[in-house]
Order: C-alpha cells, then structure tokens, then sequence
C-alpha cells in the first residue's frame, strides 16, 4: 500500500502508519475490513487502533442494526423455489390442472400445499372446482417473479434490513409471517473513522519502527471483578474482627427453612421459589433433641415465649434436599454446632433462586451474610458496623429504616446513595435474629444478622445497569477493569 511521503507531526508505529493509509482510502471500515486492505492480522488491527484512539487520530463508531437471513425453510425456497411457484410450475406441466391429492402427494408437503393454494387463490393464479367428487386446481396465470422471489435470490449471504427498498421491504414482513423462512438478527459493529487529527495528519513513507511508539498490549491472566470485589469483601471483614465460615451448596429443608422459624406452608419454600433435588432425601438433618424442640417451636412456640405457627409440623418435609435459597442456612448450622456466647463471623457464598432472569435478578446469585453474638449487642452495634463496611467500599451516605424480615425482629433496610444514579439503592437487610430461631440452638446472647446480595454492589463498584452483564464475558470490559479501582 502506498503512503503520502511526507513527514509526520506525532510519532507513529509501522502498523499505525498502514491503518491510517488505509483508512485515507476508505473511510469508516470494521477491523476486518482494514486488516484485510492492511493484510495484518485483526488482532494487530485492534492493538493499533487503540493507540490511535489514544492519539486522537481515529474515533469509534458503535452500529446497532438488524441483519435477515434465510431459515431451513427459505434457503430450500431458494434453492428449489417458494411452494406456489412449484405449485405453478407443476400445474403448467399438467396442462393446466391437477387433482389436490396428487399435487400433496408429489409436490408439496401438507402444510406446504396449504399455504401455496391459499397464496395462489388470493393472487388468482389458480381455481379449485369440485369434478366428479374430486378437488382439482386450474391454472389462472403466473407471474414472472414475486417480490418474494426477488427478495429471497438476493439473500444467498445475509443483508442489513435497512438496505431493503421499499418493494423489498413489503416482501420482507410477507416472508417474516412463514415459520422457519427469514429470521432478523439484531446485529453489533464497530466501524473506524478518521477524526479531524487524523484526517490532517501527514504520514512517513518507508521508515522503520518508531522506538517511541507504545509497546505492545499484554493481556496477561487476571482474576474476574467479581472475584477480585469478593476478595476485597473478605478482606474488609477480616479487617474489622471476623471469621469467615463456609458451608454445603446442597441443604436439607430443616437447615434451610425450619430453624429458621420459616413456616412450612410459606410460599419460598414452593418449587416456584426454590429448587428441590429429585428423589433426594436426607434422613437425619439434626439430632432428634433439635427436631423435637424445633416441632414445638413451630406448633407452638415451645419455650420462646412466642406462640408459634399453631399447625402440625410435618417431619418428613424438613428431609428434602434444596440448592439452599440463602447463606444463612450455613449460619444457622454454625450457631447450632458452636453455641457461642460470643461471636463474630461472615460467609460469602452461591445462592440459587428460581426466578426469572431480568436486568437485576439471576437463578444463581453470591450473597454476603454475617452474625455478631454477644450479652450487650444492640441495632446500634449492627448499624455501625455496615456503616464502617459501606465506607470501605467507598459508600459514605448511608441511612436505615425499619423493615420486615422473617427471622429477625427488629429489622432494619440499610440504604447508600448512589451518586452516579442520584438516588438511594437498598442494599443488605439486618436485625436481631428471633427467639424462635435462637433458643432451639441453645444460643442465649442476642445474635445480630444481615445479609444481601454481592452483585448489587458489584454493579455500584463498576456502573453497571444489568446484573446479567457480569456474566457475558465480554473481553473488552473484563480487561479493562482496573486490578486497583
């Protein structure tokens, strides 16, 4: 490729030098385009086009369109052509007339026929009398080509949407009404564009490397955001005095539900909210001192002082096998097994809900969870402590209000301000867990417990506005998340 021989005012690197000529010649390629004129590898193109990007020499150009494509059924059109023209063809190498059973039999398929002699009829191509107690279908006429026809010749390789003509356009929304004929794809591209710089710059003709040039882009191993703010977390916790706790993804319904006074008729413990392992059960999810005493807790409130749910507690139900719908069945095992009087431990873990995937919900999801245990606890202490936890992670505004949670009372909704949104997200929910949940366990002090989700506040870190994006793996924004936010 022949470049301008003249001498440049910002030092350039050989590879820059062969995207900007190419990019004099046409304006406004993809990196496939340009490293094809280029012959240089793509990688090599998107290198180079960001450290032209970095010199103000090009701009990005993002192109949201829609792109149609032929189905099975369509490229077979393509190829052997549409139902009514095989209709037509077939009827003019019959002189005109066929029987209906005999067109279904070697021409077309059953839906096939259907559809050609309804299109063909409404266009007046053809006729169907009844001869002799038998359907048959004249020929009217035909035309040269459809617009249908003409559409799909033209789409042996897909076309954008907005390249269609108005003719072809109507054709189009005709085809889109035929299961399996034409499909629109929503489609993403990046096209390169000299900026004013760029388009002003003079560019040297044969010199070698610049020495001057930045080096090379090493895309070296990393950990996921995700991970390295779950590190972070853990950190911030150990930092403030507390232990972290791990426990099973798989639970019985006792540890997930039950002693967590979670009534077992209450609608999170449908298998619209929660996922149960077929066929699985767990045939001594605690000793029998501790289901007896949780049975009494739930038919009556037992010695709590709490009057209970007043139904008949079902023993079997407290055996099934659940992905546990939240860490505080880990926490709750970790009271029954400790008894602390006094404590202070956290979990980060996977939970599994079975919602619907939005823009802020996942089935499988982390969830921050902790305990302080202690004679003189109170809201204060708990408020105070996430406050200091918020602050680490760069939240300063935070504010609460009561709320309702089923194994704590009081409760309390913790808040921060957000200030890219301009206004308060909710985040972790706390309080004092219930008598109910507590004395069964054989745990006397107050136990103060919060817990929320991680990826809410992963999407604060990183000015996300869908959940789902954490996971798309888009390399472009995994790399360029920095390692030290």
């Amino acid at each position: 490729m022949e470049i301008d021989k003249t001498e440049s005012r910002i030092p350039l690197h050989k590879l820059e030098k062969q995207i900007l000529g190419v990019l004099r010649e046409k304006d406004g390629l993809n990196f496939a385009d340009i490293g094809a004129k280029a012959q240089i590898k793509v990688d090599q193109v998107r290198r180079a086009i960001e450290w032209l990007k970095t010199k103000g020499l090009v701009d990005e150009q993002r192109i949201n369109e829609s792109i149609i494509e032929l189905l099975e059924a369509g490229k077979s059109a393509s190829r052997n052509g549409l139902p009514e023209r095989r209709l037509l063809n077939f009827l003019r190498e019959r002189g005109g007339k066929a029987e209906l059973t005999e067109i279904s039999s070697k021409v077309l398929s059953s839906d096939e026929t259907s559809a050609a002699i309804g299109i063909s009829r409404t266009s007046k191509w053809i006729e169907v009398r009844k001869e002799n107690g038998h359907a048959f279908v004249h020929l009217k006429g035909e035309p040269l080509a459809t617009p249908e026809e003409e559409l799909i010749s033209t789409l042996s390789s897909p076309r954008r949407l907005a390249t269609l003509t108005n003719k072809e356009r109507m054709a189009y929304s005709s085809l889109a009404k035929r299961p399996g004929f034409i499909l629109e794809v929503a489609s993403k591209e990046v096209k390169i564009k000299l900026s004013k710089e760029g388009q002003s710059i003079l560019i040297e003709e044969g010199s070698g490397i610049n020495v001057t040039a930045p080096p090379p882009i090493i895309y070296s191993g990393r950990k996921h955001p995700l991970q390295i703010f779950m590190d972070e977390v853990k950190e911030i916790f150990v930092s403030l005095g507390f232990e972290e706790i791990v426990g099973p993804l798989v639970q019985s319904a006792f540890w997930n539900f039950d002693a967590l006074f979670t009534p077992q008729d209450h609608p999170a413990r449908e298998i619209q909210d929660t996922f149960y392992l077929r066929d699985s059960t767990i045939a001594s999810p605690a000793s029998p001192d501790l289901l007896d005493t949780v049975a009494s807790v739930h038919q009556n409130g037992g010695a709590t002082g709490s009057r209970g749910w007043g139904y008949k507690w079902n023993k079997d139900l407290t055996s099934r096998v659940v992905m546990r719908t939240h860490t505080t069945a880990v926490t709750v095992k970790y009271l029954a097994d400790k008894t602390p009087e006094e404590a202070r431990v956290f979990s980060v873990g996977r939970v599994f809900r079975n919602e619907k995937v939005t823009f802020k919900n996942l089935v499988e999801f982390h969830q921050i969870e902790g305990i302080t245990v202690g004679s003189r606890v109170t809201l204060r202490d708990i408020m105070g402590l996430l406050s200091k936890f918020y602050e680490r992670l760069g939240l300063k505004r935070v504010k609460f209000w009561p709320s309702f949670f089923p194994y704590t009372e009081p409760s309390l909704q913790s808040m921060v301000y957000n200030e890219k949104l301009s206004k308060w997200v909710e985040l972790c929910g706390m309080g004092i867990f219930r008598p109910e949940v507590t004395r069964p366990l054989g745990v006397k002090n107050p136990v103060l417990a919060w817990g929320g989700g991680l990826e809410r506040l992963v999407m604060l870190r990183y000015g996300l506005d869908d959940v789902r994006y954490l996971y798309e793996n888009d390399l472009e924004w995994l790399r360029s998340v920095p390692l030290c936010p």
